[in-house]
This record gives structure tokens, sequence and C-alpha cells, in this order.
């Protein structure tokens, strides 16, 4: 029993982190492909591949890690964009600094002292090739962080169906009416206490049945 719990841990893990690695695999691998382009190297070292297929293994089970941190749950009730900005920049940040201390890694690899670093940044660091793939990782984490909100918002599954396996005839009106519904039910129930919703002579009351009566209708369609 007790190898079973621990095969089924490892299979939860590997599938929440498969999402996160496939994309940022092929997100590094671009990076490394248009740097390489972009200085002329056309004969790009194979290792090249392999490091930033490791570096994606890395993040995607980073981001899990991340993602149970409190402190990454701060905007969660604020408007989407308050959360979205703040994980890319939290994200970000983190991959920025662990960059900095392989680049420390390897320096002191090839023979050097730690108090040769800070010279070793200010005249030999190629800092513009830094800050390209700083900013190409910035629009990735933005990309990545942005489409786990929406997935999160819809719901499990729901983005996957929508782009894959729904047909835009079975959407269309009665999806963002529905849409539009949930947003009033959100707004009503940010307006009124539990005690109005259960006098059925309020008006909040009436609101909500009537609110409730269209998503029903709607919901049936779907």
């Amino acid at each position: 029993m007790r190898a079973r719990q621990i095969a089924t841990r490892l299979v939860h893990e590997a599938r929440e982190a498969l999402a996160p690695t496939v994309f940022f695999f092929l997100g590094f691998n671009i990076i490394v492909l248009t740097t390489n382009l972009l200085v002329a190297q056309y004969l790009v070292a194979v290792s090249s591949f392999m490091l930033a297929t490791l570096a994606a293994l890395v993040v995607g089970k980073a981001v899990l890690v991340a993602n149970k941190i409190p402190l990454l749950r701060l905007y969660d009730r604020a408007p989407l964009i308050q959360p979205i900005l703040f994980k890319t920049a939290f994200y970000w940040v983190i991959v920025f600094f662990v960059r900095l201390l392989e680049r420390f890694v390897r320096f002191l690899m090839e023979g050097n002292t730690p108090a040769g670093f800070p010279s070793y940044l200010s005249t030999t660091f190629s800092w513009h090739r830094f800050s390209a793939i700083s900013l190409w990782l910035l629009v990735l984490f933005l990309i990545y962080v942005t489409a786990s909100e929406f997935s999160q918002l819809f719901g499990p599954g729901e983005m996957r169906r929508l782009l894959f396996t729904r047909r835009p005839s079975e959407l269309q009106l009665n999806r963002r009416q529905r849409t539009r519904e949930l947003l009033r039910l959100s707004r009503l129930t940010d307006a009124h206490s539990g005690d109005e919703f259960r006098d059925t002579t309020s008006v909040a009351h009436r609101e909500l049945v009537d609110i409730l009566s269209r998503l029903a209708r709607r919901g049936a369609t779907l």
C-alpha cells in the first residue's frame, strides 16, 4: 500500500508538471535557436538544446513548488491583471537570480575566485545577451501565467475543451450570455447579504431568482 501511494503521488506530480515543462521546453529551445541565429552561430550545438531542456524540467518543477507558497496567493481575490503581473514578476525575479547564481558557479569552476566575480560582471560578462534572454523569459512567464490563471478561472479542462474539442457554433452567443449572467450574480452577491436573499419579498431575492432562471435555461442548451 505504501508503494502504491508513493507511485500515485509521483504520477500526480508528473501530470501536474507536464504542462509547464512542455511549455518552457518549447520556449527555452526557441530562445536558444533565436539567440544563436542572431549572433550568426547557425551550427547550433546539441548541448545548448540539452541545457534548455534541463532548464525546462527545473522550471516546470519550480513552478509547482512556487505555487504552494502562500505569498503567491496574495492577489487571488484582486482583479485578474494583478495576480498575473505579480506571479509573472515573482517567477521572473527568482529565475533572474538563479541564472546569476549559475553563472557564478561556472565562474568558480573555471578556477577563479569569488572576489573576482564583480569585476567579471562589469568587464567580461555579456549583459546584452543576458538581458535579451531575460526579456524572452519575462514574455514566456507572462504567457504561461495568463493561460494558467484563465484555465483556473474557467475550471479544470475547460480551456482544453474550448481550444481543441468544442466548435465555435456550440459556443457563440449562449456562452457569452452565460458569462455575463455569472458576472451579474457575482456582483449581486457582493452587494447583498444572505438575509436579503432569503427574504422572498426583497428585490435581491427576485434578482437572484431571475439570474438563476436564465442560467438554467441557457445551461440546458450547452
